[in-house]
């Protein structure tokens, strides 16, 4: 089977210098048609690997949150654990012990001793699930290390022995309730 153009040179309707011509412009059709398709592979590759790089960036950041959310979680069970593990006994108190905690002044009862350990400062205030626990300063300063929000700050006293004291020479009634 002879070729269209083949049949059109013998029939003399095309010289062979007008054949070979539009030859070589076929092939460079198809050459620029090999390429676009190339191209067109490029591309697509290059989509792909965008979406990919995507993707893996926005699965690090969920993953950075769920580190995040893990990471308080096992902050709080801590504190939790720390407050189980000393809390003291605030006893049948009766005397009011006056904090301010979330701008507002609450008020918790506690034993004489209790309430001598607060005012020197061995004792902290720590409020964990809507009550207020006492611990030991130290364990306070731990648990504030993890979370401040929780631990009631409380005013520094100054000890009664000390020299810079401009009130020292004044004493303080016995009898005196803040």
């Amino acid at each position: 089977m002879t070729s269209l153009q083949d049949q059109l040179l013998q029939a003399g309707l095309v010289d062979k210098k007008k054949a070979k011509q539009v030859s070589r412009e076929k092939r460079k059709q198809q050459k620029v048609a090999k390429k676009s398709t190339e191209i067109r592979i490029d591309e697509t590759k290059l989509a792909v690997q965008q979406a990919r790089t995507d993707k893996m960036a926005r699965d690090r950041a969920l993953n950075a949150q769920r580190d995040a959310a893990a990471q308080q979680k096992a902050i709080a069970a801590q504190i939790k654990q720390l407050v189980d593990n000393n809390r003291q006994s605030q006893g049948n108190g009766d005397i009011a012990y006056n904090f301010t905690f979330d701008k507002k002044v609450k008020t918790i009862y506690v034993t004489e001793a209790l309430y001598e350990h607060l005012i020197t400062g061995r004792l902290a205030i720590v409020a964990m699930e809507q009550r207020f626990d006492l611990v030991p300063r130290v364990i306070a300063d731990k648990i504030a290390e993890r979370n401040s929000d929780i631990v009631v700050k409380q005013a520094q006293t100054t000890n009664p022995d000390d020299k810079d004291d401009p009130y020292a020479d004044f004493k303080i009634p016995d009898d005196l309730m803040w």
